[in-house]
């Protein structure tokens, strides 16, 4: 998978970086002489002063929240004051608090594995800092000028390249720094989109230097990263610290998500009425996976990846059940070079087929545009002061990091001079080279190959950030009264192309990173909540960035065009495996209770009745889940809690509870912008009870009990959510079919393992008592039923009875009205067919034909019956996948007429 920017790597690791970071644990020493920071026992501020200069070597950093003569700067008094007000453990509770938060929001960062290797990456906490960044309003204001300046600059200069080139020919920019550019796309040139700009959105790095001043050190064009975890560390920021959150009125960021809702829909072709927009995504499994999936769910437009996309008559289409949909807008979070792999590049696995020719027949509008990656070449840095002046006729009010271009004499010169301090880059490859870490025969080696095409490198200086207060947790301090420490910090900042000019993001994503040691890109421990200070009070509802409109009015297009998008088969698989997954963690839990508080009632006491259920139960654990050999191992069943903790715990077994878990939660990433926020809430705690066991003794069978509850409440909140808070529609209903299927299959299965015999009454009693509990029917079985439990009055509630929702008939029931309720359905497909198939056999049994034995004591009409259902549902499972979640094969029109199903006419 392509990471779609790397300035994010290494983002939300909470590492610790006392190696950077100058780690102090003597909290006392260099109080510092400001009473608002300094004093006060127990105070979070306490040594902030005295751990400066361990953080950088020297004490000449530009410090955001103290000024030269260590007094408070104004705009963060509101800040310092509530946190020393809040006393001591504050800092400790605050960054639980904030934790927390990520977790039930279920913000996550995937970065790439190292070494080259080839697994998928895994999800980890995104790291956010307790402490904001906070950015006086007039310092934001030269700031904001100094961006937007910036985005209309870089958009004269995209238009210019892809258009009439004059800044090439007039000597403005060398053409070697744009045809020899990895970002320049040929097949690119003369492709524009609707509106007066062709920079749809810009994001910039920015680092404050020890003058004060601040700089950039890279602008993000080709598909910037960012605006969706900024959005989500507001929205956790404004709940951790609600008070503080008032006090200090930072700006909303709620105006943003609502300016790039109105710029894509502006951004559409002329004949879109009702523009339908999307956002490409690489997928569940790219670095910035969460980013693309909460922008998409905060903006209302579906996140797509290639495999919903298609090419047909010229035009593109969103596949939706066998209609096609078509699509006038693409916010693109693939990289350009992997958009089109007819066009571009043939081994991508990320495009569209086909999609530059539709670009180019002006039938789709893709932003950012094809080709804007030029942008991000190092060696336009120099250059844009004097581009800006040439293009805007005015001074470049936000400059650049020092860097320098071998094609020019003297900046070689420059580079030459000082290579051991520089980053080089080429300028025609992604190539980078830390000097810092080069030897002496390296250097020279390096600086052989510049010397030969001085034009194809530039060296960048390290760039200088500021100080700010973090909490020691992220700096890497321990104890059990977290104070605050001196980190480097940096923006990321954002604009994006409105009629008028540019909105910028009043506010974005703080970085705290690490410069010791060197390296590209910079390792970003931890992200911040960036509060720009604001004359007018905040109210709680501004705060929110996923508030919708208030008003049809303000988007007078948007309901119209996409409430009623219907999702596509990729969409539509992951769900219905989400349903399959969650429903088979939910049995197996319960399965592995049932058998635990049966080898608590007899492992140790062997000789009580009954004790002969205990091997058929727990190896029933193992048919059910084929998690073999298990149970079925003497050895196994000799240390029953080794087994049952693996089966908890190991992800590596297909079949068992962490594996289950584990892809129920990759389905539920594939779709996160279907699935409330409640949902990450309930996964979390699910993960919590998991871990909690994992840390546990290997023989602590309390904390194994405790778990097994706990996962099971979580699970059953999830169905819950799933049951009272999700929209009837195709994804729901067959997200819930999947359910059905799998709390079949695993009824018949259990049943299959523990009633396939007759046995000893006593025996049989605990069997079936234990299947009971397993399948939550104990209470009506006993309210229903007097004296010993037989068979046959299991089956007519595990199988028969309508009314109870765990039996067989139930699910078959649901499933014929989730499958009649498709768009598709016509109530002779083969999954409806099926489906009918078996509930007529059910209904041609007798229940009481199902106890009686053969000779040698198997029940065979019992095993006729659940293993010819469970063979069904297996087959009816294979049927749905193919038939509905299946992608079109053989070759399509991509440009000739042809007959297109549409779910609103072909047009």
């Amino acid at each position: 998978m392509v990471p779609v920017d790397t300035t994010l790597s290494g983002a939300g690791r909470n590492e610790d970086v006392s190696s950077g970071a100058g780690r102090n644990d003597d909290v006392s020493s260099g109080a510092g002489r400001n009473d608002d920071v300094s004093s006060g026992a127990g105070s979070p501020w306490l040594a902030y002063r005295g751990r400066r200069e361990a953080v950088t070597g020297r004490g000449d950093r530009f410090d955001e929240m103290l000024d030269a003569d260590d007094a408070v700067r104004p705009h963060w008094a509101e800040l310092v004051d509530g946190m020393r007000e809040a006393g001591p453990g504050a800092m400790q509770t605050l960054q639980s608090r904030v934790s927390r938060l990520v977790d039930d929001h279920g913000i996550t960062y995937n970065p790439i594995p190292s070494g080259g290797s080839e697994a998928l990456p895994s999800a980890v906490r995104w790291g956010l800092d307790s402490v904001p960044l906070v950015v006086a309003a007039d310092e934001w204001d030269r700031l904001e000028a100094g961006v937007v300046q910036r985005s209309m600059l870089l958009d004269a200069v995209l238009t210019d390249i892809y258009g009439a080139q004059e800044t090439i020919r007039r000597g403005l920019i060398p053409p070697e720094l744009v045809f020899g550019n990895p970002g320049y796309l040929r097949t690119a040139h003369a492709i524009t989109i609707p509106g007066p700009h062709q920079l749809f959105m810009h994001a910039a790095d920015v680092a404050r230097e020890s003058d004060g001043q601040f700089r950039v050190i890279a602008d993000r064009t080709q598909a910037p990263s960012g605006v969706g975890y900024a959005l989500a560390d507001r929205r956790v920021m404004s709940r951790a610290m609600p008070e503080l959150f008032q006090a200090s009125n930072p700006r909303p960021l709620s105006t943003f998500a609502r300016a790039v809702r109105l710029a894509l829909r502006d951004a559409a072709p002329a004949s879109a009425e009702n523009p339908v927009v999307v956002v490409l995504s690489p997928g569940s499994h790219s670095e910035t996976a969460f980013d693309q999936s909460y922008l998409a769910t905060v903006l209302g437009f579906p996140l797509v990846e290639n495999a919903d996309l298609v090419v047909r008559d010229g035009c593109l289409w969103m596949r939706s059940l066998g209609t096609l949909r078509r699509v006038d807008v693409v916010l693109r979070r693939v990289d350009a070079e992997f958009a089109d792999p007819l066009d571009l590049r043939p081994d991508s696995h990320l495009g569209v087929v086909g999609l530059v020719e539709v670009l180019r027949r002006g039938a789709v509008s893709v932003v950012n545009t094809l080709g804007s990656g030029v942008l991000e070449n190092p060696a336009l840095l120099p250059l844009l002061p004097a581009l800006s002046r040439a293009l805007l006729d005015e001074d470049l009010i936000l400059g650049s990091v020092h860097t320098y271009w071998g094609g020019d004499p003297i900046q070689l010169s420059h580079m030459k001079n000082r290579l051991r301090s520089l980053v080089l880059r080429s300028t025609t490859s992604r190539r980078t080279v830390v000097g810092h870490d080069l030897t002496d025969i390296a250097a020279r080696e390096l600086w052989d190959r510049i010397a030969a095409e001085p034009w194809k490198w530039t060296g960048q200086e390290v760039p200088e950030f500021s100080l700010a207060p973090v909490g020691s947790s992220i700096a890497g301090g321990t104890g059990a009264q977290l104070s605050v420490a001196p980190a480097q910090v940096g923006m990321r900042l954002f604009t994006v192309a409105q009629r008028g000019g540019y909105t910028p993001m009043r506010g974005g994503l703080g970085q705290v990173v690490l410069t010791a040691p060197v390296t590209d890109p910079l390792i970003t421990v931890a992200s911040k909540d960036v509060w720009v200070k604001s004359v007018e009070r905040v109210t709680p509802a501004d705060s929110a960035p996923h508030t919708p409109p208030a008003t049809v009015e303000e988007l007078p297009h948007y309901a119209a065009s996409n409430i009623d998008v219907v999702s596509s088969p990729r969409v539509l698989g992951d769900l219905f495996w989400f349903g399959r997954y969650s429903e088979r963690a939910e049995d197996m839990t319960r399965l592995l209770i049932a058998a635990r508080e049966r080898n608590q009632d007899y492992r140790s006491m062997p000789w009580l009745e009954g004790s002969e259920s205990l091997p058929i139960l727990l190896e029933a654990v193992t048919k059910v889940s084929r998690t073999w050999p298990g149970f079925l191992d003497e050895k196994n069943r000799d240390d029953a809690t080794v087994e049952m903790r693996s089966l908890m715990l190991s992800t590596a077994r297909m079949g068992s509870l962490a594996q289950s878990v584990d892809r129920m939660q990759q389905a539920a990433r594939a779709v996160r912008d279907q699935l409330s926020n409640d949902t990450w809430a309930v996964l979390n705690r699910i993960d919590t009870a998991l871990e909690e066991l994992a840390e546990s003794p290997i023989h602590n069978g309390a904390q194994l009990a405790s778990s097994q509850s706990s996962v099971l409440r979580g699970l059953l909140a999830l169905a819950g959510l799933a049951s009272e808070s999700m929209v009837r529609d195709a994804g729901w209903y067959l997200m819930d079919a999947g359910k059905r299927i799998e709390r079949g299959l695993q009824l018949t299965a259990l049943l299959s393992a523990t009633l396939s015999h007759a046995l000893t009454p006593s025996t049989e009693q605990a069997v079936i008592d234990s299947v009971l509990s397993a399948a939550e029917s104990s209470v009506i079985y006993r309210r229903r039923n007097s004296g010993r439990a037989r068979p046959a009055a299991v089956a007519q509630l595990l199988l028969f009875d309508e009314g109870n929702p765990r039996a067989l008939v139930y699910q078959l029931d649901r499933l014929r009205d989730d499958l009649g309720s498709l768009p598709d359905a016509s109530g002779t497909s083969r999954p409806e067919q099926l489906v009918e198939q078996m509930r007529v056999r059910l209904r041609r049994v007798d229940p009481g034909d199902l106890e009686s034995v053969d000779a040698n004591g198997r029940r065979v009409e019992m095993l006729e019956l659940v293993d010819g259902i469970h063979d069904s549902l297996e087959e009816l499972s294979r049927v749905v996948l193919a038939t509905h979640m299946s992608l079109p094969g053989g070759t399509q029109p991509l440009w000739g007429s042809s007959n297109v199903r549409t779910a609103n006419g072909v047009r």
